[in-house]
């Protein structure tokens, strides 16, 4: 040991430097809260409080819950910057990973941190002052703390004799000289960021949120919902297989949804899937950790992978074992991960199945618009919905439609009557008796090959035909049969 300490010197960082590295880290104040929500998780907490009180440059927050509390000795550990190392064991359902997730998402909001915790009964207190380890140059962390504050932990905490209180005092933004309690704007973007901070709670903790073992959320005495990205109880939502993908000796357990085509939801439900980020923000891989949220629709930089509206309703749930940190590049905020080479192929793949099926689904609800509002030669049928009533009507304008009309002779009469009886005799409610409620049953025209069957190709030359006939050149009629479904589908001699 002699040796070693003549060999090196203790570099030890400097205390202002490393407080203002900590708090800039980039957290967001919703992914701040939510890391104090992870300790309480952690501490078992079976309800946890988020207070947001405006009082000018006096305003603060605060996380309360009942969970199982702090020692004082726990308590200091707990104040100590990165007092614990990336493979230190934890327990099952601890959700930190550094040891720095209370002290860095505090600092990046706030320049006094206090926590209260008691165990049975005795409340310990501990403060940071950012002010005084600055000024000072050490880390001096007080015991107890300033009367305003241990008035309002005394607040908050009631008669409970275990549980955990942390305080955020003059607050990032807030506390500015000029910044008045009376200024009405500057208070609605308080009580703003707490609606913000609600929405993303009900995301990022949605899975401790329901069953039987389920937690209480409220921010402003509000209950917080849980946000399912992947509309889990809608009816249309379709499921692909789930994939356990080998890492290591551990499984990641991975699950991709398609979800319904804005079509099938109600408007509610249109709002609701949209999520805190949009139906673009939100598509992608979301990655679980010991059922936390740590990233919410991302393709994870898989390459050749970006967001796109056409992907809009592809999501794919991902179930990293909290012992495969380190492959995932988890990084301090909880907030990005980088697939580890052995499960991206996989992922890729995936992602890229999930990807063609919602990039169908919108194609498809995009045909169905195109039939009522499109180029009336293309679609043998058009569909309408007027006063409430929805018609379907064979297109007379069709050029096939046309032609028979017009050459039918004596037989044009019963020709009309066949198309009038067609249209109004389409089997809807056959259709809905026999028809799921995805996509995976509609019905295929021809087939549905890449190569134009027989059948195909005989329908396609009478329309080729009509077309010529009513004064198309033949590259202008196979250009239009090119465009026209099923035929778009296909390769013909309308097309290579």
């Amino acid at each position: 040991m002699g040796t070693i300490a003549s060999d090196y010197e203790i570099a030890a960082p400097d205390a202002a430097g490393m407080v203002a590295s900590l708090s800039s880290l980039g957290y967001s104040l919703e992914a701040a809260v939510a890391d104090l929500v992870d300790n309480s998780i952690s501490a078992t907490a079976t309800e946890v409080d988020i207070h947001f009180t405006w009082a000018g440059r006096d305003s603060w927050v605060a996380v309360v819950d009942d969970g199982r509390g702090m020692a004082e000795d726990q308590l200091i550990t707990a104040m100590t910057v990165a007092a614990r190392g990336t493979r230190t064991v934890r327990d099952a359902g601890d959700l930190g990973r550094f040891g720095v997730g209370l002290k860095s998402a505090s600092f990046s909001q706030a320049r006094q941190l206090t926590v209260a915790t008691a165990t049975k009964g005795e409340w310990h207190v501990r403060t940071w002052d950012l002010d005084i380890v600055e000024e000072s140059g050490q880390w001096l962390l007080r015991r107890g703390a300033d009367e305003e504050s241990l008035e309002i932990i005394r607040l908050l905490r009631g008669q409970a004799d275990h549980g955990t209180v942390v305080l955020w005092r003059r607050l990032r933004g807030f506390h500015d000289h000029g910044v008045d309690a009376a200024d009405e704007k500057l208070q609605q973007q308080f009580y703003s960021d707490a609606r913000r901070v609600e929405a993303h709670l009900g995301m990022v903790f949605a899975r401790f949120l329901v069953g039987s073992a389920r937690r209480t959320m409220r921010v402003l005495g509000t209950p917080v919902d849980p946000w399912d990205p992947f509309m889990g109880t809608h009816p249309s939502v379709q499921r692909l297989p789930v994939e356990h993908l080998p890492l290591g000796d551990q499984r990641v357990r991975v699950e991709a949804f398609v979800l319904p085509g804005p079509e099938r939801l109600s408007e509610g439900a249109r709002e609701s899937g949209a999520g805190p980020g949009g139906w673009l923000g939100q598509q992608g891989f979301y990655v679980y950790r010991r059922d936390r949220l740590i990233v919410a629709g991302d393709w994870l930089g898989i390459s050749g992978m970006r967001r796109e509206e056409r992907y809009n309703l592809a999501r794919i749930a991902v179930d990293v074992p909290a012992e495969t940190d380190t492959d995932w590049s988890v990084d301090v905020r909880k907030a990005s991960v980088t697939p580890p080479v052995a499960v991206r192929r996989h992922l890729r793949r995936i992602a890229a199945q999930a990807r063609t099926r919602a990039s169908d689904m919108l194609r498809h609800r995009g045909r169905v618009t195109a039939r009522t509002h499109g180029d009336p030669l293309l679609y043998a049928w058009t569909v309408r919905r007027d006063d409430g009533q929805v018609s379907c009507r064979i297109n007379r304008s069709h050029p096939l439609v046309s032609q028979l009309l017009r050459s039918g002779g004596d037989f044009a009469p019963a020709v009309r009557a066949l198309v009038r009886l067609l249209e109004e005799t389409v089997p809807v409610t056959a259709l809905r008796a026999v028809h799921e409620t995805d996509t995976e049953d509609d019905p295929v025209p021809f087939g549905g090959g890449a190569v134009a069957p027989p059948e195909a190709v005989e329908v396609a030359e009478q329309i080729f035909n009509a077309l010529v006939s009513q004064g198309r050149s033949p590259a202008a009629a196979r250009e239009r049969i090119a465009a026209m479904p099923p035929f778009d589908q296909m390769t013909g001699f309308w097309k290579g």
